[in-house]
């Protein structure tokens, strides 16, 4: 899957162990799916997952990784993907964008994705075949960038693996049913009836949009007018997420509590938030017990590796390189909700072989 900033990829045992240890949990409700990292485990480990969230390219993670199935997409994606790995280069917007104005790929890869893109469009493809053949695509485009892992900036000299050939490959899809939906958060909690919901929101001033521009515009192939260094589409100016705000995160947060329609609730939440853990208690006391388990984490790979310029200089120290994720478990059931909690907590609960 694609580098992401919010990952929560060492955290999904976890998250994982405690639905799979509260009572009666069949269906789940991942409510900002983003790489859908969550959503594909929690179908892998049997359950009945809907995907929700309002960027195109996390939908269509989602669509392939939650929506599609194995049993009727795997053998029309692999004649696709040999289909389009044939297709010759031929550069073009993404090109001139990302490999000359900017330098997130290199060109001999660029005239590739561009090709490929364009061949993509062409097809009149079913959503869930599309949804895989531009994930692969965003994933073989992720393999070789020339970034830290975000797309605010790119790196003063080409990363080793932007020299790498762009290689397509069959994202692992499972067998059987799943949802993806691209609303507004509030809208699908409203829509969706599911035994559990799963919150991982946005929760300080990092932009989803603008951190990952390029693959919302390689999915929506609009060719956007563009500005700055990074080349960003321009409708970053004018997002506006709540859940980016300081001052109106907890409104935000409280109507999509009001409006989900779930028995348990699990949170997932940063000490880098805007929400700090007590505020957080609070908020979600309304909704039933609550119990929480803390994990402590390393913190994102532009934090390890340092603050550096638009020059490559390195101008400052970073204050700190870990943090603590915590997972808040809501629900009617106190005891319950313990039993979870210390399942998500045991030693192995972080090896639990389905990763």
């Amino acid at each position: 899957m694609i580098k992401y900033l919010g990952s929560k990829r060492l955290l999904v045992p976890r998250i994982v162990a405690v639905l799979r240890a509260l009572p009666r949990v069949r269906t789940v409700l991942d409510l900002f799916s983003g790489t859908s990292r969550v959503g594909h485990a929690l179908k892998r480990a049997g359950l009945r997952v809907t995907a929700n969230d309002h960027l195109a390219f996390a939908h269509a993670l989602a669509r392939c990784y939650v929506a599609a199935d194995a049993g009727r997409v795997r053998r029309p994606a692999e004649r696709l993907l040999a289909e389009l790995a044939r297709v010759p280069p031929a550069p073009g917007w993404l090109t001139a964008t990302y490999c000359e104005r900017a330098r997130f790929f290199h060109p001999k890869n660029g005239a590739r994705i561009d090709a490929i893109r364009e061949a993509i469009a062409a097809r009149d493809l079913p959503p869930d075949l599309e949804a895989v053949a531009l994930v692969s695509l965003m994933e073989a485009a992720d393999r070789v960038d020339s970034t830290t892992g975000v797309q605010m900036a790119y790196l003063k000299r080409w990363a080793p693996r932007a020299l790498n050939d762009l290689e397509l490959r069959v994202p692992e899809l499972l067998p059987g049913p799943g949802t993806a939906l691209r609303l507004d958060a509030a809208e699908a909690a409203r829509q969706v009836e599911v035994d559990a919901a799963y919150l991982d929101p946005p929760y300080n001033q990092h932009s989803y949009l603008g951190n990952y521009h390029v693959w919302e515009s390689l999915v929506r192939w609009d060719k956007p007018e563009v500005y700055g260094t990074a080349q960003k589409r321009v409708d970053c100016r004018d997002y506006r997420n709540p859940f980016n705000s300081k001052r109106r995160i907890r409104a935000a947060l409280t109507e999509v509590l009001d409006a989900l329609r779930a028995r348990w609730l699990v949170v997932s939440f940063s000490d880098e938030g805007y929400l700090a853990r007590p505020e957080l208690e609070r908020v979600l006391a309304d909704h039933g017990h609550v119990e929480v388990l803390e994990v402590d984490f390393k913190r994102y790979v532009g934090a390890q590796i340092g603050i550096y310029n638009p020059r490559g200089e390195k101008v400052g120290r970073v204050s700190h390189l870990r943090n603590r994720e915590h997972l808040f478990l809501v629900g009617p059931d106190r005891a319950a909700l313990r039993r979870a909690r210390d399942a998500a907590a045991a030693p192995d609960a972080a090896q639990l072989g389905l990763f």
